[in-house]
C-alpha cells in the first residue's frame, strides 16, 4: 500500500475554484495534484495561458517544472497525497433541482485510489447533507471507516473572484462527520489559511454556505424589487439609498441591477429550497426572489426597446451591450443578466452587439457572437450591463446616440432626460 506524502493535496476540478485553491497550497510549500477531466484546460494551465484573474500563470509554470505541480486527467492523481480536495460544479438540471453529477463522477473517479488515512473534503457548495448522505455511503462501501481509518469533511469555498481580498485571509469554515475528522480537515486548512472556523457537523458547514449566499440572494432580490416601485412612484431610488446609508447602524447598502449572476447566488438558495421540501418546510422568500430576479433583465430589454420606440421603433437601428461578464473585472458569463438582455432584444428583432474586452466569445440562444470591435462607433443605444474598470465610459459615449449606465437603470428614459451620469 502506498504511503500518505505529508504536504500533499490532490485537487479536483482546476475551475474558479479549484485553480487559486491549488496556488494557495503551492504558495505554502505542498506538493500539488491538479485533476481534471478537461484536456484542453490542463494544456493551457502547462502553456501558462491566463485562465483566471486570481491566478499567476507564471508562477503554476514555474511550479510544474519543478515538479511541485502536477496534472492528472484521471483519479490517479489522488494516490498518495495527504488530502483530496473537490471543487467540481454543483449547477442545477432543466427542472431546477440540484445536479450532483460533477461530485459523484469526482467520487467515483478517485475511488479506486483512495487509501486508508487521507482525508477527504468536498468544498463545491450543495445543500446540508450532500457530504453525509452521497460521499460517506460510497467510502463505506469499500470498507473505509471515517474517523477512524479515512477522514471525511466538508469546507465551503468562499472564492471571489477578482476579489482585492486574498484568499488565504478570507476564514475557513471546516465541518467533519467526526471529531476526528474534523481535526484532520482543521490542521490542513490551518496550514494556509489565517483563520480556520470549525463548526460542528458537515452539515453545519454546509448550511453556512447556502446561508450566506441566500441572505444575499434575498437581498439584492428586495432593493431590484424597491427600485421598481420607487421608479413608479417618480422617486429616485439611489437618492433614497444614500439617505439610508447615513444611518449608522442596521441597515447594508445594496445596489439595484440588471439581475443577479454567477455560479454561486441564483443557484446556492434554490439547492436549500429543494431540500427543505423533504422536511416539509417551504421557503417563500426563496421562491419570490426568485422570481424578482428573473424578471430583471426582461425589465431592462423592455425598457431599452420602449426607448428605441420613441425615435421610430427598432427598424434600422444597432444596439449595443456593454460588459457581459456576471460581475466586474472577471471573464466569468455563468447567469449573467447581459446574457439574457441580448437574447431578449435579438428575439424582438433587435441589430445588437455586444463589447466586453474580457469576453471576446459568447454564445446567446445558440448563436456564437463576438465582442465588437474597439474603438466603438455607429450604436443608436448602449446600455452598460458590467463595467470593468478597462471598460472608458467616454468611449462607450462617444459610440452611441444614446447611453444608459447601471446607476440610471431605473430613473426616467426619455431623449430629452440627462439621468444620473446615463444619458445623454
Amino acid at each position: 500500500m502506498a504511503s500518505i506524502q505529508k504536504n500533499s493535496v490532490a485537487v479536483i476540478g482546476l475551475g474558479y475554484v479549484g485553480l487559486p485553491l491549488s496556488q494557495l497550497f503551492l504558495q505554502n510549500g505542498f506538493i500539488v495534484h491538479g485533476i481534471d477531466i478537461n484536456q484542453k484546460k490542463l494544456e493551457s494551465i502547462e502553456k501558462g495561458e491566463s485562465l483566471f484573474p486570481d491566478v499567476d500563470s507564471g508562477f503554476l509554470q514555474t511550479c510544474i517544472r519543478e515538479q511541485k505541480f502536477s496534472l492528472f486527467q484521471d483519479g490517479e492523481g489522488a494516490a498518495g497525497t495527504e488530502a483530496v480536495i473537490i471543487c467540481v460544479p454543483t449547477p442545477l438540471t432543466g427542472t431546477g433541482e440540484p445536479d450532483l453529477s460533477y461530485v459523484n463522477s469526482a467520487v467515483d473517479l478517485i475511488l479506486p485510489h483512495i487509501r486508508e488515512g487521507q482525508l477527504i473534503v468536498l468544498e463545491s457548495t450543495s445543500f446540508p447533507g450532500t457530504t453525509e448522505e452521497l460521499i460517506l455511503p460510497k467510502l463505506e462501501k469499500r470498507g473505509f471507516r471515517p474517523g477512524e481509518n479515512l477522514y471525511l469533511a466538508y469546507s465551503p469555498e468562499r472564492i471571489d473572484p477578482g476579489s482585492k481580498i486574498p484568499l488565504e485571509n478570507i476564514p475557513k469554515v471546516v465541518g467533519g462527520i467526526t471529531p476526528s475528522c474534523l481535526q484532520k480537515a482543521k490542521d490542513l486548512y490551518e496550514r494556509i489559511f489565517v483563520a480556520v472556523h470549525p463548526v460542528s457537523s458537515a452539515r453545519a458547514a454546509e448550511m453556512t454556505k447556502i446561508l450566506e449566499n441566500t441572505q444575499r440572494f434575498i437581498n439584492i432580490s428586495f432593493i431590484n424589487d424597491f427600485a421598481l416601485l420607487c421608479e413608479k412612484m417618480g422617486i429616485d431610488v439611489y437618492e433614497v439609498i444614500d439617505a439610508a446609508a447615513t444611518k449608522p447602524y442596521g441597515f447594508t447598502r445594496y445596489l439595484p441591477g440588471a439581475g443577479i449572476g454567477g455560479h454561486c447566488i441564483p443557484i446556492d438558495p434554490l439547492y436549500l429550497s429543494w431540500k427543505a421540501k423533504q422536511y416539509d418546510h417551504e421557503t417563500p422568500f426563496i421562491h419570490f426572489a426568485d422570481r424578482i430576479n428573473k424578471k430583471m433583465p426582461a425589465y431592462i430589454a423592455e425598457k431599452v426597446l420602449r426607448l428605441l420606440a420613441e425615435t421610430g421603433g427598432l427598424a434600422g437601428k444597432k444596439i449595443l451591450v456593454a460588459g457581459v461578464a456576471y460581475k466586474k473585472d472577471i471573464d466569468d458569463v455563468r447567469e449573467s443578466a447581459a446574457v439574457e438582455v441580448i437574447r431578449r432584444l435579438m428575439e424582438k428583432g433587435a441589430a445588437v452587439d455586444y463589447f466586453d474586452p474580457l469576453v471576446p466569445e459568447l454564445t446567446v440562444g445558440g448563436k456564437v457572437l463576438r465582442s465588437a470591435d474597439d474603438p466603438l462607433s455607429g450604436y443608436d443605444l448602449a446600455v452598460v450591463i458590467t463595467e470593468h474598470s478597462v471598460m472608458d465610459r467616454e468611449k462607450i459615449s462617444a459610440a452611441a446616440k444614446q447611453v444608459i449606465f447601471p446607476e440610471s437603470y431605473f430613473l426616467p428614459w426619455t431623449r430629452e432626460t440627462d439621468g444620473r451620469g446615463g444619458n445623454k
